[in-house]
């Protein structure tokens, strides 16, 4: 559902950078991170002239098979968790990326993943990683407290891990800069009207969802009945930040 919006979102003027260093490979060796359904390489293989070979990296052997299918390139599917990648599984790799990736991650994982691409010298496009905030027109009273106990949901500690959320992006870019790597961000905001009114509609429940179990106490139904009526009837304008991260080793 969100692919369309992805698409329109990521900004698509990294890419200039990014294929003056890729140009001359004989075949690029593209290794796409928690590749989900593969909404990345159909959006970025089309856009990348020559032969490439995709490497689909997921812990999910269903999304696996289905990105197997559905991304116009070569592909090979790697089952694991890629906060486990070292700069030896990098061997070979011209470039990775991933999209809405970096906010799970933790501080430690974004600075292993910086340190395995620059000591395997390869870049990395790492798009669409939510930066905070929301918003939504016309304005509402409560938008601000549901925004901000979203992104502290977004900021939560899971099994051990505390989660980067909205820090992630200016924390990936310090941790490839101290790797050695040049870095280029642009924001890449999704940009929701009456067009995308269910994606909205899905949208609005996950977000006041996840900010009524960070702030129990905020009272949310009549908020989100108020959201997804606007929503419904079209009246409704959302815009939620994102940021698009290339790193170029030196």
């Amino acid at each position: 559902m969100r692919e369309a919006a992805d698409a329109d979102a990521r900004d698509g003027g990294l890419l200039g950078p990014l294929l003056d260093r890729l140009g001359g490979t004989e075949r690029v060796v593209v290794r796409d991170l928690g590749c989900g359904t593969g909404s990345m390489g159909r959006w970025f293989a089309p856009r990348m002239p020559g032969p490439q070979h995709w490497i689909l990296t997921d812990r999910d052997p269903v999304l696996l098979e289905h990105a197997a299918r559905d991304v116009p390139a070569a592909v090979e599917t790697d089952l694991r968790d890629v906060t486990d990648l070292t700069a030896r599984d990098l061997a070979g790799t011209s470039l990775v990326t991933a999209s809405a990736l970096l906010d799970l991650l933790t501080a430690e994982e974004v600075d292993r993943l910086a340190t395995a691409c620059v000591e395997a010298g390869c870049p990395a496009l790492l798009t669409l990683s939510v930066t905070g905030g929301a918003e939504l027109a016309p304005p509402d009273p409560l938008d601000d407290a549901v925004a901000a106990a979203f992104d502290d949901h977004q900021r939560r500690t899971v099994d051990g891990r505390r989660l980067l959320g909205p820090d992630a992006v200016d924390a990936a870019a310090a941790a490839f800069e101290r790797a050695g790597a040049l870095v280029h961000r642009r924001p890449s905001p999704w940009r929701l009207g009456p067009e995308q009114r269910l994606l909205t509609e899905q949208w609005l429940h996950g977000w006041v969802g996840a900010a009524a179990e960070q702030e129990p106490d905020l009272d949310v139904a009549d908020y989100l009945r108020r959201r997804r009526s606007a929503a419904e009837a079209g009246e409704l304008a959302v815009t939620v930040h994102h940021e698009d991260l290339l790193a170029l080793p030196r």
